[in-house]
């Protein structure tokens, strides 16, 4: 079966960096990848998409420049030698917001993944990742993301950190991603978990007992650290190991709303190297 992955990219260096991060993760395998570019015919997003379009020399201006740069990165893939048989290019250029036109994709196309920069034409070293990749991995809830930082190493992962707290029960649909991952990379899955607790309660030891059940055909190990901030002790751990990514499953309004986001990104270290993999509690 192919492997459907979603590709926006704002042609920066940073969206390039995940392209090529993308097709060395599934290097392996068939795999069709979109490459969408979104652009809109004024800085107002909302007066663009409320105007005529067709015929607007600004609008027109845009289209072209989008549908060139899509054109200009196929050229690239060619010239990098991205000549995969195993791999399929397709390019979408779309009028739209970039999340509409993301989640309108991911619908149309079946996509099974989107890979993405964290950061894109407007790099603020302020932030660790732009407005559109929290967007994303906060609104496109039926579909995981990669979020990956222009630092990340283009190899595929050794060790995946999946920190969890095993507060709520665990589903095989929601892991199947990061499964898919660790096998195909023969990749250690690393099961961090932060006390805040000297033990776990009794719905603690079930949830964590489930995880392992659903982990057991995978390369996975257990951590425990003691640490009074979950961030910093994630920080320390992948740091410390130079992990290769960061799992997480993004429950509603809990990691990303609330970390990710100002001011408490600033906390976060690893997101300087690391590719972030973003799954979805599928009960929100």
């Amino acid at each position: 079966m192919r492997h459907k992955i979603l590709l926006p990219t704002d042609f920066s260096d940073n969206a390039w960096h995940a392209i090529d991060y993308a097709t060395e993760l599934y290097k392996n395998e068939p795999t069709d990848f979109y490459i969408l570019n979104v652009f809109s015919a004024t800085e107002n997003i909302v007066e663009s998409l409320m105007n005529p379009q067709s015929g607007n020399d600004i609008y027109e201006s845009k289209k072209w420049h989008s549908e060139d740069g899509l054109a200009k990165i196929l050229d690239k893939l060619v010239l990098t030698k991205k000549n995969n048989p195993k791999h399929h290019f397709k390019t979408i250029s779309a009028f739209n917001n970039t999340i509409d036109a993301i989640k309108d994709i991911v619908d149309k196309k079946d996509i099974d993944m989107i890979v993405m920069g964290t950061k894109g034409q407007t790099h603020s070293s302020a932030t660790a990742f732009g407005s559109t990749a929290i967007y994303v991995m906060e609104k496109v809830r039926h579909c995981p993301v990669i979020v990956v930082p222009l630092k990340a190493q283009i190899q595929l992962p050794k060790e995946i950190v999946f920190p969890t707290g095993f507060e709520v029960p665990f589903k095989k649909r929601e892991l199947v991603y990061l499964k898919d991952i660790a096998k195909k990379s023969k990749a250690s899955i690393i099961v961090l978990h932060v006390k805040e607790a000297d033990e776990l309660d009794d719905n603690q030891k079930d949830n964590k007992a489930l995880l392992e059940e659903i982990l057991e055909d995978t390369n996975f190990k257990r951590h425990t650290l003691s640490h009074h901030s979950v961030i910093a002790a994630i920080n320390v751990f992948v740091e410390s190991r130079e992990s290769d990514m960061v799992a997480f499953i993004n429950k509603k309004h809990k990691f990303f709303g609330s970390i990710l986001t100002s001011p408490l990104v600033k906390e976060i270290s690893f997101h300087l190297n690391v590719p972030i993999l973003a799954m979805h509690d599928l009960r929100n």
